[in-house]
């Protein structure tokens, strides 16, 4: 008689299987794309006044290619860890609910936010073309993942063990090692003092500030020619993310930096390089962004502060809004209008604006700079302010690159690394939140029992565990993407999009589980709830950044 086949061992079985998944799921983007680009496409590239016109089918697509994104990597990171002997049973769990959960959504209808549900039928998709592509893989993966034994086992690990998912990021020992510091310092040196600086709108103190710089917070991706640690974007993922953890506004502090050190490496003169490089590496200079424009908002081609040249030194002349930390900063990366007669992009130039530091009681002691600070709902620790510039004068000098007219295409050139950064801090917040909630749940006693066994408060623990580990691990990869040279604006879109929307859904369950406590603002989860909220709207809104993701989908050109 015939020897039968050797069967195939477990961890692979179920790979196999999640790759078939995955494939189904590309062969619908790929129709989904197809019937888009059918409406919105002119000779094979999108034309603005159809893209804007299709915008839920756009925007549909966008969500669509991410949640598949997002199954690639849960699959990539599932058969890493099988191959190193790690793929235990919180990260099967994990992958398992996260692949029936997001191939079930992507089938009856993926949240873009609260209200607003995207079906494949509104990308032009019917009924017998998606039965054409639901696999028995895809059937298999939906009825044994995301199932009511998964999530009550998943949730049983972590009331057992509070960090039980955080072992299972998949990093090596490096990241490792750091991921353990700076939660060590989280922990000890903002956790505790968080909700204070919050609920009284305080600066996050200096101190913290030199002990994140003696950290290397400031210096980890600046090449170490420039006096940093020449780390890759990975690691900033795991700092901003810890930090964040602790409080979004510490964790925020590095974007500043990250955002300055970006522009300047890759689009500033050698002598810029070498006189701000090392002191943004070392703390001594802390930068600000100032971009943003009363009534422009996303739309920088509409901005209109100028800065006119005068001898060896610009004048500048407008109005900036939405800046963040710029009282107690040392360095503005000042996008500005220095030829008033070309519209559109290309009259931008960047300015490296020198500034003294500030205090509460005189916020821009130099000439021809005011502000007004606006009072926000959370993230804060840095403050937020509209900042007028009546004649500031910035050393000619100081043009970032030394020429004229390149300021928009120098800052599109950070906005993957800014969005990547962006997505690390959403996850920050939103394990914050899931910790939140679970610590309360052990604790809180109702009708004899801890709430954390009641299937509704457990259900919800265990899906913020699955969607943490899901956007970290697409955050990962676009940091991987950025790392090797590739270009990643999808992948870092993708990932910023996905992120800011786990925060806030892991923030209000957070709330939920609280029940009335969350609503109070001396429970830490209040001020989660609020700085999440921020996510879905800076370094791109949602609507912005699904825009952009559907506009690189469709244009057949790239």
């Amino acid at each position: 008689m015939p020897h039968a086949a050797p069967s195939m061992p477990a961890g692979l079985e179920f790979i196999a299987t999640l790759r078939q998944g995955v494939a189904a799921a590309e062969a619908l983007l790929d129709d989904a794309r197809r019937a888009v680009a059918g409406r919105v496409n002119v000779e094979g590239r999108p034309v603005p006044s159809t893209l804007d016109r299709e915008q839920r089918a756009a925007h549909g697509l966008a969500w669509l290619a991410t949640y598949v994104e997002a199954l690639r990597q849960l699959a990539g990171y599932a058969h890493r860890l099988i191959e190193a002997g790690s793929f235990g049973e919180i990260e099967n769990l994990l992958v398992r609910i996260g692949a029936g959960e997001y191939l079930a959504q992507i089938l009856g209808g993926i949240p873009m936010s609260q209200g607003e549900i995207v079906r494949l039928s509104d990308l032009g998709l019917g009924a017998a073309a998606v039965a054409a592509r639901v696999s028995p893989a895809v059937e298999r993966l939906i009825a044994t993942g995301n199932t009511a034994p998964h999530r009550a086992r998943l949730a049983e690990l972590m009331r057992d063990n509070q960090q039980a998912t955080m072992g299972a990021c998949g990093l090596d020992e490096t990241l490792d090692s750091i991921r353990e510091e700076m939660r060590k310092f989280a922990d000890d040196q903002v956790t505790p003092r968080a909700q204070q600086w919050h609920l009284h709108n305080q600066y996050i103190p200096l101190d913290v500030i030199a002990q994140m710089s003696e950290l290397g917070v400031f210096s980890l991706t600046i090449p170490e020619d420039y006096g940093g640690m020449g780390l890759g974007k990975e690691s900033m993922c795991v700092v901003s993310e810890e930090l964040s953890r602790g409080y979004i506004g510490v964790g925020s502090l590095g974007t500043r930096s990250e955002i300055a050190a970006e522009l300047i490496l890759g689009s500033g003169t050698v002598e810029q390089k070498r006189k701000w490089l090392p002191k943004i590496a070392s703390g001594e200079v802390l930068p600000t962004a100032v971009f943003t424009e009363p009534n422009t908002g996303s739309d920088l081609a509409a901005l209109k502060t100028r800065a006119t040249r005068q001898g060896d030194t610009y004048k500048v002349y407008g109005n900036k809004t939405w800046i963040t930390h710029p009282v107690r900063a040392d360095l503005m990366t000042l996008l500005v209008r220095t030829n008033p007669a070309e519209q559109g992009y290309r009259g931008l130039s960047m300015l490296l604006a020198e500034k003294p530091r500030g205090d509460d009681e005189n916020p821009f002691p130099v000439s021809g700079m005011s502000g007004t600070e606006i009072e926000v709902l959370g993230y804060r620790g840095m403050k937020e302010y509209e900042i007028a510039f009546d004649g500031f004068g910035v050393k000619s000098e100081n043009l970032l690159g030394g020429i004229e007219g390149l300021g928009f295409k120098q800052l599109m050139a950070t906005f993957e690394a800014a969005r990547i950064q962006t997505a690390a801090r959403a996850i920050g917040v939103a394990q914050a939140a899931m910790e939140q909630g679970l610590a309360y749940a052990r604790s809180r006693v109702q009708f004899g029992e801890p709430i954390a066994n009641f299937p509704r408060v457990s259900d919800k623990l265990a899906v913020m565990a699955v969607e943490i580990m899901i956007a970290r691990q697409l955050t990962y990869h676009a940091a991987r993407q950025k790392d090797s040279g590739r270009r990643c604006d999808l992948e870092a879109g993708m990932a910023k999009l996905l992120a800011a929307r786990v925060a806030w859904a892991a923030a209000d369950n957070a709330v939920q589980i609280h029940g009335g406590n969350g609503f109070a603002v001396e429970f830490p989860v209040s001020r989660i709830l609020c700085d999440a909220r921020i996510l879905n709207i800076f370094e791109g809104a949602a609507e912005i950044q699904a825009q952009v993701i559907a506009r690189r989908l469709l244009d057949g050109s790239n």
